[in-house]
């Protein structure tokens, strides 16, 4: 999706925010009758039934009759997208949604004349009950607009986000390869021996955000202190996600104009990332540093940059399995859990090759790439490069 900043009045604000609480009540309405839901019970109504019953609800209640039936129709759409793909298996069941997160709402059936241009930076798209809202023209809107997407973020900012098939990136045709390695510390190491780093709050920021921190936990429930703090802290945590996107979108262009194929680990980081606290009956043990592990992890964004890349380099992204990445020599191929002497520095006891551990994971990543391009039958890959002993080439970082 295109997204871009929306600017609306405080008039039109009051109206999105009705629009989001009623996107949200169907939404959870749906959810309240999937879960009364039980074996040997009459199934939960579908998307057909539910907008039944959604006109029933709106020609009984004023308050939802005044909103837009758009809106709440699209609610109960997206969640039987959202429980379509549950069943598939490729993500978590629909839960409830909060007030003043995930706030947002769908709109459909947009006509060409409902998004237009005022000058050089601003436009204005057209929404049910609102009228023309201005936002940011930071790029050009893509072409044939079918749907859009509004959305508020717990910063308090509204964003506009147009449906359109993502841009692909050519390839530069050089027959190159590369292997990226995900990681904490290091969040992208390429085979080329380059180590990039996902950017967060920088220091000033952090110290910021612990006295925010603090000054949440003393302040009273339900005070005009505590919201004060939690607006400051949203805003804090929407520019490190604000960085994090944009580091995104520029490694992952760089990746796909630079080189034809790209090796990634097939990482299954929902499993990685879910929580080990465990059950009253079983409670789970390092929970504190498995949460620590956690925000680490999606700090790096490992799943975004391969979402992009896939979006930007369709067919030319290759996941391999990432057993023994870590532990097997670039070099020689011999794999040795010993030879990570620490974190950053990997020393073969074969053949005394080393460097940086997370550059000779990308490089196994990269030579793996090859070998399944090539079982295949499609476009060759350069196979592994076997390189002397260089104790004195150490790379520690």
């Amino acid at each position: 999706m295109s997204r871009y900043r929306l600017q609306p009045a405080s008039v039109q604000e009051a109206v999105l925010l009705e629009h989001c609480g009623h996107a949200r009540y169907v939404w959870n309405l749906a959810v309240e009758q999937h879960q009364h839901w039980k074996p040997g019970r009459k199934s939960a109504p579908g998307f057909a039934e539910q907008c039944r019953q959604l006109t029933q609800a709106r020609a009984e209640f004023a308050w939802l009759r005044a909103g837009s039936i758009v809106v709440q129709q699209q609610a109960l759409k997206d969640f039987a997208q959202a429980m379509a793909n549950f069943f598939g298996g490729t993500h978590r069941r629909p839960t409830w949604r909060r007030r003043g997160q995930g706030e947002g709402f769908r709109i459909v059936a947009v006509k060409a004349g409902d998004v237009r241009r005022l000058s050089r930076h601003v436009g204005e798209v057209k929404i049910p009950k609102v009228g023309w809202v201005r936002f940011r023209w930071s790029r050009a809107v893509p072409e044939g607009v079918k749907s859009f997407r509004v959305t508020r973020d717990r910063a308090g900012r509204w964003h506009v986000a147009f449906a359109a098939i993502p841009e692909m990136i050519p390839g530069p045709g050089n027959g190159q390869a590369v292997g990226v390695d995900r990681g904490v510390a290091v969040s992208a190491a390429l085979s080329t021996g380059e180590r990039l780093k996902a950017p967060g709050l920088r220091g000033s920021d952090k110290r910021r955000l612990l006295r925010l921190l603090r000054r949440l936990a003393r302040a009273g429930r339900g005070s005009n202190r505590r919201a004060t703090a939690k607006a400051a802290i949203a805003k804090l945590m929407a520019r490190e996600v604000d960085r994090r996107r944009d580091w995104v979108e520029k490694t992952s262009t760089d990746l796909a104009r630079r080189f034809d194929v790209i090796a990634v680990e097939d990482l299954k980081i929902g499993n990685m990332t879910r929580s080990a606290k465990g059950t009253n009956e079983r409670p789970g043990s390092n929970v504190s540093a498995k949460a620590g592990l956690n925000r680490g992890i999606l700090a790096a964004a490992w799943g975004q940059l391969v979402q992009r890349l896939e979006d930007k380099a369709p067919g030319r992204v290759v996941k391999v399995s990432p057993a023994y990445t870590s532990q097997r020599c670039s070099a020689c191929g011999i794999v040795d859990a010993k030879a990570r002497e620490s974190q950053a520095v990997f020393a073969c006891r074969s053949c005394g090759y080393a460097c940086n551990a997370d550059v000779n994971a990308a490089r196994n990543i990269e030579h793996a790439a090859g070998h399944a391009v090539s079982a295949r039958e499609g476009p060759r890959v350069a196979g592994p490069v076997h390189r002397e002993p260089q104790r004195d080439l150490l790379l520690v970082g």
